[in-house]
């Protein structure tokens, strides 16, 4: 079935594939991924992902993608649409997963432009742990966590070709750039080669290793915008014509060359400027201490080298928080019959009301990422490959539209019915355990 008459579509190809691309790299793509590759194997790493990208991810993706082209609505009405009202509750908790996420993200977002700005006005002080304890927390994470939103909903009431599109298209080559240029200069430094062989030395041993696949797995999976609808919901504005398993697999590769391209920035940096004792895993302490502290110690460089990144993490953060909010909108407009500005400024300002607690709070945005990371995410994505898999009516017709020539399409639902449940089973057991533990350090 064909998207409804009278639905917003996208104004080009080009459009859509860098709003879903915007969509999937985000802020764990300039530390996570890298720490991941770092820490489980180098090279043997990336392989392990690659592999499981294209065995996990990239079936999850196309699946959202004939969902939602197929209906031609937002996750609710889609999943209605294929699989009767039984399956409106899956559609539910995507829209609950976008209104967690970008209640805290903002909060993170928010941090990152106040950085952002900090390095344009000023500069890093000789205290990065200081500083950062004064922008994670209190009323000033809250206005800029709040400005932040207000962006993002100014977007999102623009509507799909002259809001979303149009900003896809100047941020992502935008982001591409930067991150392009902070290599390049990374790769001038004196003592950057450490870090080339801390982030890329290969442990094949480590492929055997069950933690490392779970690793590989959790990554590909969050790092794609999956089990939230937000990929499902921009598919819905897609026309019939479209080769979605190309399109998927161009998100798939280009969010994957973003992260990777990334740590080429931030390792031998960090090498060479002899911080490699400092580093963290935790994604905060590494983009919000330990880089600031050694930009500041860069003098005038560092105000640009700082200026540039911190302007990098923030259009990631816009362009994922674009179809976080775009998942609740859409849904308003086609249950409630909601005009696009008045549903984007009315439930945007409830998402900034939620993160009001977060920016408070850093127990509190702790506890709402593991929530949707540890639980909502897997969960839905576990629930929709099961759907398309083995309740949704031929799936194979819709991905077929536009993509006659592909002979794999077998093999797609297959993974999808067997592999993927399990991987992302797994995957959800080993997480409810850390997300309990974060639940009760809130109220320890």
């Amino acid at each position: 079935m064909s998207p409804e008459a009278g639905r917003e579509h996208w104004g080009s190809r080009l459009g859509f594939i860098l709003a879903a691309v915007g969509s999937a790299v985000g802020l764990g793509n300039m530390w996570r991924f890298s720490y991941l590759t770092a820490e489980n194997g180098g090279a043997a790493f990336v392989i392990l992902y690659v592999a499981v990208t294209l065995v996990v991810g990239l079936p999850v993706l196309l699946a959202e993608f004939a969902i939602g082209r197929g209906s031609g609505r937002s996750p609710i009405g889609a999943l209605a649409h294929f699989g009767g009202r039984a399956w409106t509750p899956l559609g539910w908790i995507f829209v609950a997963t976008g209104f967690l996420i970008l209640a805290y993200y903002s909060v993170i977002a928010g941090w990152t432009v106040r950085y952002a700005v900090t390095a344009a006005a000023q500069g890093f002080g000789p205290d990065a742990g200081a500083f950062f304890g004064r922008v994670e927390s209190g009323w000033d994470a809250v206005a800029w966590h709040a400005g932040f939103m207000l962006a993002t909903v100014a977007i999102v009431a623009g509507g799909v070709k002259a809001g979303i599109e149009r900003a896809a298209v100047v941020l992502m080559p935008l982001l591409f750039l930067m991150v392009v240029a902070l290599a390049i200069y990374a790769a001038t430094l004196a003592g950057s080669d450490g870090g080339y062989d801390f982030y890329l030395a290969a442990d094949f041993g480590e492929i055997l290793d069950w933690g490392v696949l779970q690793a590989a797995a959790g990554q590909a999976f969050f790092s794609l915008s999956l089990g939230m609808g937000a990929m499902l919901t921009y598919a819905s504005y897609l026309s019939e014509h479209e080769h979605l398993p190309n399109e998927s697999l161009f998100v798939a590769l280009t969010d994957f060359a973003v992260a990777f391209i990334a740590g080429l920035a931030v390792f031998p940096m960090i090498f060479a400027l002899g911080l490699q004792g400092e580093v963290m895993e935790s994604t905060g302490g590494t983009l919000f201490i330990t880089l600031p502290g050694a930009f500041s110690d860069m003098g005038a460089a560092g105000r640009v080298v700082g200026l540039v990144f911190f302007a990098a993490l923030v259009v990631a953060a816009l362009t994922s928080a674009i179809s976080l909010l775009e998942v609740v909108v859409a849904s308003a407009m086609d249950g409630l019959g909601w005009a696009r500005r008045r549903a984007a400024v009315i439930l945007g300002s409830v998402i900034a009301a939620m993160g009001v607690a977060a920016a408070l709070s850093p127990k509190v945005l702790d506890v709402m990422d593991k929530t949707a990371s540890n639980l909502l995410l897997p969960g839905g994505g576990l629930m929709l490959a099961l759907f398309v898999g083995w309740v949704m009516r031929d799936p194979m017709a819709e991905v077929r539209r536009g993509a006659e020539g592909v002979r794999w399409f077998v093999l797609w639902r297959w993974l999808l019915r067997v592999p993927v449940p399990v991987v992302l089973a797994v995957v959800l057991w080993q997480s409810v355990p850390a997300l309990w533990q974060t639940v009760l350090g809130l109220f320890g």
